[in-house]
């Protein structure tokens, strides 16, 4: 079986149970850290850099609206590091604000998704995200 480590960053208690809940059930065998603010992801992103025990994610999913550091900050230190740029990002939050959009494709996310507001087409939404960034594409190691 597939093995992945996916990076949620966010903050909200009832969507980070829900993602996980949602990634459990899949059929690909995950490990999923979090980070509840935008600080948090870029020093996990460090530790595991600089440690020969811990490994970078394969995948991120990232909230726009964070503490500390919003989630636009913490998408372009990620794509401007030469260590860390290769990670797949996708944006997963509830704004559909243009400008949050635009400025994730500007800052190379890439995908942008808004979280659908009902319990069950939000699962559908991360078990699709599942299926095609582990099951379909090929992820950097």
């Amino acid at each position: 079986m597939k093995k992945i480590h996916i990076l949620l960053v966010e903050d909200n208690e009832a969507d980070i149970m829900l993602t996980t809940d949602a990634l459990q059930e899949g059929k690909i065998c995950n490990t999923v850290s979090v980070a509840k603010d935008g600080k948090q992801a870029i020093d996990f992103l460090i530790k595991h850099h600089n440690s020969l025990d811990l490994e970078l994610p394969n995948l991120i999913l990232l909230d726009v609206n964070l503490p500390k550091k919003n989630g636009h900050e913490v998408l372009q230190y990620i794509k401007s590091s030469p260590d860390f740029k290769h990670i797949p990002i996708i944006m997963l939050t509830t704004s559909s604000s243009e400008k949050d959009i635009m400025s994730a494709y500007k800052n190379y996310a890439n995908c942008y998704i808004t979280k659908p507001v009902e319990v069950i087409d939000f699962i559908d939404a991360i078990a699709k995200i599942e299926n095609f960034w582990i099951s379909i594409v090929h992820l950097p190691k």
